[in-house]
C-alpha cells in the first residue's frame, strides 16, 4: 500500500480532499509519466501544473536555448539562464519547484528517427511546439502508439486546444481531421512574424495541463471531440464540435498514412 510522506501530505492536502482525487488519485499522478514536447510558451505552464500537482515523471523535449524574446511569455525560464538550453533550465526550476519529480531532458529536435522511442514510455503527451512540421509528426506518432495527446496553439490574442484520444482510435478525431496536411509556407505566420501576447500561453498551458491530470486521474470529459477556441480580447471561449472525418488520410476508413511521414519547414513531405 502506498504511504504518503508528511510532507507530501501537505503538500497535496488540496486534491487529496477533492473527492475526484484524494488519496488515490494522489498516488496515481505520483506513478504517472507525461512528456511535454516543448519548453516555450505553451509548455513552461503546463510543465510547472504538471510538477506543482505531483505528476511523478515529466520528460521535457526541446533543442532550443534561452533568448531574451522567450522571457515574455515562458516563464520556466530566467534572464540569467539565457544561452543555457531550455531543457535544463526547465528542469531546474521544476526540481526547486517539487523534489518528488523526476525530470528527464531530451536535449534534441524531434524527428521520424526519435519521435516513437521518445514517447513509448509516457502516460500522455503534449504538444507545446510552434511549426506545423513537428505538429504533424507528433500527431501521427501518437496515433501509430495509441497514445494521448494534448494539443494547443497559440496566435496574437487567440488560443486553440484539443485532445486526441488514441488509446481509442474507433471514436477520437485525430489532429489530421483538422488540419489534413500542413498548410501552404507563409500561409499562417509565426508568433515570430505576427506577435503573442505572453499569457495567452499561460492560459492555454494551464488549459494542457489540466486536459492532462483528466485523463491520467480518468475524470471529467476531456476535450476529445471538441475544438475549444479563446479570444482574449472579447474574453470569449467557446467550443466547436470536432468530427473524425471518415476521409482523413490517418484514422479514417481508408488511411493512406501508414508509417511517419516528415515534413520539411517548406511542408513538402519526407517519407
Amino acid at each position: 500500500m502506498f504511504q504518503f510522506t508528511e510532507e507530501q501530505i501537505k503538500r497535496y492536502a488540496r486534491h487529496i480532499i477533492l473527492p475526484e482525487v484524494g488519496g488515490k488519485g494522489q498516488e496515481k499522478l505520483l506513478k504517472s509519466k507525461v512528456l511535454v514536447i516543448g519548453a516555450g510558451g505553451l509548455g513552461s505552464p503546463a510543465l510547472f501544473y504538471l510538477a506543482a500537482a505531483g505528476v511523478g515523471t515529466i520528460g521535457i523535449v526541446d533543442y532550443d536555448v534561452v533568448d531574451f524574446s522567450n522571457l515574455q511569455r515562458q516563464i520556466l525560464h530566467t534572464t540569467e539562464r539565457v544561452g543555457v538550453p531550455k531543457v535544463e533550465s526547465a528542469r531546474k526550476t521544476l526540481e526547486l519547484l517539487n523534489p518528488d519529480v523526476k525530470v528527464i531532458t531530451y536535449n534534441q529536435m524531434v524527428n521520424k528517427e526519435n519521435i516513437m522511442d521518445l514517447i513509448k514510455d509516457y502516460d500522455v503527451v503534449l504538444d507545446g511546439t510552434d511549426n506545423f512540421p513537428t505538429r504533424f509528426l507528433i500527431n501521427d506518432a501518437c496515433y501509430f502508439a495509441g497514445k494521448p495527446l494534448v494539443s494547443a496553439a497559440m496566435l496574437r490574442f487567440e488560443g486553440q486546444c484539443s485532445v486526441f484520444d488514441f488509446r481509442d482510435k474507433e471514436s477520437s478525431p485525430c489532429y489530421r481531421c483538422l488540419f489534413p496536411e500542413p498548410p501552404p509556407p507563409g500561409m499562417v505566420p509565426s508568433c515570430q512574424e505576427a506577435g503573442i501576447l505572453g499569457s495567452i500561453g499561460g492560459i492555454m498551458g494551464c488549459i494542457q495541463a489540466t486536459e492532462a491530470i483528466k485523463i491520467l486521474l480518468g475524470i471529467g470529459e476531456p476535450l476529445v471531440g471538441k475544438l475549444l477556441i479563446m479570444d482574449a480580447l472579447s474574453m470569449d471561449f467557446r467550443k466547436v464540435k470536432l468530427r473524425k472525418d471518415p476521409g482523413c488520410p490517418l484514422c479514417g476508413e481508408n488511411p493512406t498514412i501508414k508509417e511517419l511521414i516528415e515534413y520539411d519547414h517548406t511542408c513538402e513531405a519526407r517519407f
